[in-house]
Order: C-alpha cells, then sequence, then structure tokens
C-alpha cells in the first residue's frame, strides 16, 4: 500500500443497532420517544455476537497485529447500548476513543407516534417514493442525507489533520453504530448513488455489519469483505455490484468511465467527438431549413 494511503482507515464499518422494543413492537412509539426506546433482550444479545464478530474481522489479518478502532455512535438509547455490548469484546487498548455524533441519528419521524396513522403515512410514503418524502413533524430521507453529508464532511477532516493522533504503524478502524436508514444513505453519499438506486436499497438487519475496506489502490469497496450474494441481497443492481469490484483495485481519485450514473444516465444521445457534433448540428439545421422552406411553399 502507497505511502499516501498509511492514515486513511483500514475499514470503515457500519453497524445497525441490535432488536428494538420498537422493532418488536410499533406501539412503543406511542408513548416512548424514538430516542429512549431500548434494545430487547435479543437485541443485547445480538450487539455482543456483533462485537465478537467485529473483534474477529479486526484481528483476522496476523500481518497487522497492531490495529486499533475509533467509534461513533448516534445517541440514541438503543445504539449507545449496541456499542456497550459491542465494547465487552475489546480491550482498553485497541480503542482509541469514541464520539457520539447527533448527525448519524435516526430518521426523525415526529414526536410521538399514532400506530394507526404512521401505517397511513407509511403507505403514502410508498406512493410518494421513500427518499423525498416527509414525515408530518419530521424528516425526509433527503435531510438525513444532508446531515449525513455534513457528518462526512467532519470524519474526512479528522483524517487530514491527524486529531485522532493515528499511529501510521497501525491499522485504523471506524465502527460507525447507527440506524438502518442513515446507514443507506452514508453508503448513498459515499459511493454517488442515485435516488432511484437508493429506492432499491433492503435495510440492514438487526446487529449487522456491512464494511468498506481500503483496496491497494486507496479506494474502498463492499466487495472486498462481502460476496455477491450478499451485495445483491442489500439491494445492489449488477452495475453496482460491477463498481464495487472495479474499486477493489481502484486508485484513489480514479474515475470509472463506464459507472452510467455519474454520466450516461443523464443523456440520451451524445456524440463521441466535436466532429460528430458539429455533423449533427449541421443536420439539423439542413433539416429545419428545409421544413421552413416546405411550410413557405404551401402558405
Amino acid at each position: 500500500m502507497s505511502s499516501d494511503n498509511k492514515l486513511l482507515p483500514k475499514r470503515i464499518i457500519l453497524v445497525r443497532h441490535g432488536e428494538s422494543e420498537g422493532n418488536l413492537d410499533t406501539a412503543a412509539y406511542t408513548t416512548i420517544p424514538d430516542h429512549k426506546i431500548q434494545l430487547t433482550e435479543s437485541g443485547l444479545l445480538q450487539a455482543q455476537e456483533a462485537g465478537a464478530r467485529l473483534h474477529s474481522l479486526l484481528s483476522s489479518n496476523s500481518s497487522s497485529p497492531e490495529w486499533r478502532v475509533y467509534f461513533y455512535v448516534s445517541p440514541y438509547d438503543r445504539t449507545r447500548s449496541t456499542l456497550r455490548e459491542i465494547g465487552r469484546s475489546f480491550s482498553r487498548r485497541r480503542v482509541i476513543g469514541v464520539r457520539e455524533e447527533c448527525r448519524i441519528r435516526e430518521q426523525d419521524f415526529g414526536n410521538f407516534q399514532v400506530k394507526e396513522r404512521m401505517r397511513a403515512t407509511k403507505k403514502v410514503r410508498e406512493r410518494f417514493g421513500r427518499f423525498f418524502y416527509r414525515f408530518p413533524e419530521g424528516e425526509s430521507a433527503a435531510d438525513v442525507f444532508d446531515r449525513v453529508s455534513s457528518f462526512l464532511e467532519s470524519l474526512w477532516r479528522d483524517i487530514d489533520m491527524n486529531r485522532l493522533h493515528m499511529n501510521p504503524t497501525h491499522d485504523l478502524n471506524f465502527v460507525i453504530v447507527s440506524h438502518g436508514l442513515t446507514s443507506r444513505v452514508f453508503l448513498m453519499k459515499w459511493f454517488k448513488w442515485t435516488v432511484e438506486q437508493f429506492e432499491a436499497l433492503n435495510n440492514p438487519g438487526n446487529s449487522e455489519i456491512r464494511v468498506m475496506e481500503l483496496g491497494q489502490g486507496g479506494d474502498y469497496s463492499l466487495a472486498i469483505h462481502h460476496t455477491e450474494e450478499e451485495l445483491e441481497k442489500w439491494g445492489l443492481s449488477p452495475e453496482m455490484i460491477a463498481d464495487q469490484k472495479w474499486r477493489v483495485n481502484a486508485h484513489k481519485g480514479e474515475w470509472k468511465d463506464d459507472c452510467k450514473w455519474y454520466f450516461g444516465d443523464f443523456f440520451d444521445h451524445m456524440a463521441d467527438s466535436d466532429q460528430e457534433c458539429e455533423s449533427t448540428e449541421e443536420a439539423e439545421t439542413k433539416l429545419n431549413e428545409e421544413l421552413t422552406n416546405s411550410e413557405d411553399n404551401n402558405m
């Protein structure tokens, strides 16, 4: 790996919280504020298992025994409880620190949620579109996108300014303990997916882990740790999966010319050269002149 990549995190890992009381019974939201919803007993066990999986992943490379981890966590009770259970698998020397980060909190659905009204509201969201629909007194996924974008800017400043005082001989891993939609929006922003691609994504399961790993060229990819079957299950299209595979060996800042959602999806027809474009313009001009002359002759 080039020296330019030494201070980049080896992995950026997204973890959804364990099963919550609201996942088990949505009626909980009618009397308990969303940020106060707790994990179930099953959710606590799921979080502990996620911690064991994370530790196994981070310690799996025998050639890099000096790895470290830095946690970002949503301020909601269920994410903080998930982090607490994950922490059981790590010794103090492995953890650089933790930051509570409000910008990676759950999508705001309003205040106390009336079950029947929320059911009807979510049906309207399906018709309107999941990304742009804003819940009454709450947020849209587009609003979440804006604050996640701001969080990413801060994340890069932490890296660029070495605020974590990272030892370049250590493998640094970021673990972001957050929520289902927030994690999907994070990936959308990072990989520049379109709204249409976001709409096709499936929510991660409780305590599910999604790993972005740094490739040899300095780009991050989901395809290093995850199989094609997993990516398909998440809702990635064949083109999106091909892009993840390309990123495994892509160089940082390199542009994938045939990635259609960077360019091709926005145009129906485009000339390959200036000469071809000029020829098309000349043909269109000639056709317009002929049509004008024909109309004049018919008057």
